[in-house]
């Protein structure tokens, strides 16, 4: 098959969401497709970015502002951007993020009270003109959500694991907020299915998607 143009996808959501396994099971049979695909995270993604993680997520760090933090994930998410990620779509690649901008606005810009606007300018000033393309939210409550990180040993312990339960709250609300902000570019997946029907589901978006740009 041919792929004209890359596409910048990316996939949100509250904490165990489902997103890091999701995107897996997206990137092989994409693949197997025919499509060039790159997955990737934020932050991290690249050496810098995945120092300036370490930072953010440190559990250690209690003590870190609200507006640093958003600075923090905003340097991260330019270095990655220029780095990595427009590279890979100049050369027809279709890209698959774990998290973006959205995570910013819903976690610093709504949870912590910094100001959605503020930090999607914060923002704005480090990606420019390269918005996702398609966003992919996988709906869940905070409190399935957290309860699946607690059941999987695997899964890192960072700074939000610290969070109360209105925290998480928060940033459902948030989510909701940008689904209305931003329709024709956020897609709601229910992610308190059988995982293989959430693939499936979000298969079924991203084909349907990559279909209409190569038409």
């Amino acid at each position: 098959m041919t792929q004209k143009r890359g596409a910048f996808i990316t996939f949100e959501g509250c904490e165990g969401a489902g997103k890091t396994t999701v995107l897996h099971h997206l990137y092989h049979m994409l693949e197997e497709q025919g499509y060039k695909v790159l997955k990737t995270r934020e932050p991290g993604g690249i050496e810098i970015a995945e120092k300036i993680r370490t930072i953010i997520l440190d559990p250690v760090h209690t003590e870190m502002e609200e507006r640093t933090e958003a600075l923090l994930y905003a340097a991260a998410r330019r270095q990655h951007l220029v780095e990595k990620v427009v590279p890979a779509l100049h050369e027809g690649y279709t890209v698959l993020c774990d998290r973006f901008i959205d995570s910013s606005l819903a976690y610093q810009g709504y949870a912590r009270g910094v100001g959605i606007e503020e930090v999607f300018q914060i923002n704005k000033f480090a990606i420019g003109d390269y918005m996702p393309d398609k966003t992919i939210y996988l709906d869940i409550s905070p409190e399935v959500g957290l309860s699946r990180i607690k059941q999987n040993s695997d899964r890192e312990y960072n700074r939000l694991d610290q969070e109360k339960i209105t925290f998480h709250h928060r940033v459902y609300e948030a989510y909701s907020m940008l689904l209305d902000k931003f329709p024709n570019r956020l897609t709601k997946v229910k992610a308190d299915q059988p995982i293989d029907q959430v693939v499936q589901s979000v298969l079924t978006n991203i084909e349907d998607y990559l279909r209409g740009i190569e038409e």
